[in-house]
């Protein structure tokens, strides 16, 4: 099973340039402190890295 990561806005998108909000709105996060489960692929892992100090990340443990 492939691993998952659990991404939360944390600061608000608001006045950072048009890429980086574009990226959290393609990350599914519409609300400050609102948490999205996503598989852990480069794609992902990349649109992370781009808008890193907007959100926190945790890995997600399956069963």
């Amino acid at each position: 099973m492939a691993q998952k990561l659990a991404i939360t806005l944390k600061h608000s998108p608001i006045g950072r340039p048009e890429a980086q909000r574009r990226t959290v709105v393609a990350l599914g996060l519409r609300r400050l402190q609102q948490t999205v489960v996503r598989e852990d692929t480069p794609v992902i892992r990349g649109m992370v890295n781009r808008v890193k100090h907007l959100v926190e990340v945790q890995p997600v443990y399956a069963e």
